[in-house]
């Protein structure tokens, strides 16, 4: 199978630290890509680059076999963080300034709405709509140039379980019809049940990219992941001198380590996190029991 998007040692820095290290992945032509990972782990920085959002520091984006270049970006359609909707214009008018901004024929509309099931919205305006009709008409703006590969960052939060289940069903439709999809999520249930391949980031690094063949077992390997990175950091005294990405990072892996009943691992963060703040050793005895 024919890769269409590659990105290799990827690097993004800032100021206060590093949002991603040497990540490269490998997107086949035609799957679903689940791009997993705790928020601030750098999945939104990865897309946002991909889509020449924002430069990198080092590295190279590759795109259907060549170096990835403002022209190719015509052939991505993207919903990065939130839908650039017009809430005081309807569906069709929402799609009508994209076609006639990009010079695309009007009938491309009618197709993209009924692809996301749009078509009897009417007059309804788009401030009007409930969230999950939102994020199918934020497709429909990705769709209407008829794009190679479409990516959805973090596309059914703040989604009730009606809305997630036809999120979910869309993304299968469109996977069917030969687009290429990158779907970056937190919710392992979700990019479990639709990815063909799953790369996982942590703290700005791929901990782990592979074939989704077992589902069953990815919420097993995630937890793994981030035990054995918070063990790395333990053990080697690793914590970037930064102030809310390593904290934010600590904070989102001990509630994931709670709600999954990691005990063990949640007292590890838990002495990680407090020994970065205020420089003090856990009380180890003190506290879950």
């Amino acid at each position: 199978m024919s890769i269409i998007l590659e990105t290799k040692g990827l690097t993004k820095k800032y100021k206060n630290g590093i949002a991603l290290d040497n990540v490269s992945i490998q997107v086949e032509k035609g799957t679903v890509y689940g791009l997993l990972g705790p928020n601030g782990a750098g999945k939104s920085t990865l897309l946002k680059i991909i889509t020449r959002a924002i430069p990198k520091s080092s590295g190279e984006v590759m795109f259907e076999n060549h170096l990835l270049a403002a022209d190719d970006v015509k052939k991505i359609g993207a919903i990065i963080e939130h839908p650039a909707i017009y809430p005081n214009l309807t569906a069709y008018e929402n799609l009508e300034v994209i076609t006639t901004l990009l010079n695309i024929d009007r009938k491309k509309i009618y197709e993209v709405l009924s692809m996301v099931s749009l078509t009897n919205t009417g007059k309804k305006l788009a401030k009007e709509f409930s969230l999950g009709m939102k994020q199918r008409l934020g497709i429909a703006m990705a769709l209407i140039n008829s794009p190679s590969l479409l990516i959805l960052d973090e596309p059914t939060n703040g989604l009730d379980p009606v809305g997630i289940q036809e999120l979910r069903e869309l993304i299968k439709m469109l996977s069917g019809h030969g687009i290429t999809i990158i779907l970056s999520s937190h919710i392992l249930s979700e990019v479990g049940q639709i990815a063909d391949k799953i790369g996982i980031l942590n703290k700005g690094h791929l901990s782990y990219e592979g074939q989704n063949t077992d589902s069953s077992k990815l919420e097993d390997l995630f937890m793994e992941i981030i035990r054995k990175d918070v063990m790395n950091m333990k053990q080697n005294k690793v914590f970037i001198n930064t102030d809310g990405i390593v904290i934010l990072a600590l904070v989102v892996s001990l509630t994931i380590a709670i709600i999954y009943g990691e005990k063990d691992l949640a007292q590890m963060i838990a002495s990680s996190l407090l020994s970065y703040i205020a420089g003090i050793e856990f009380n180890q005895t003190g506290y879950w029991k």
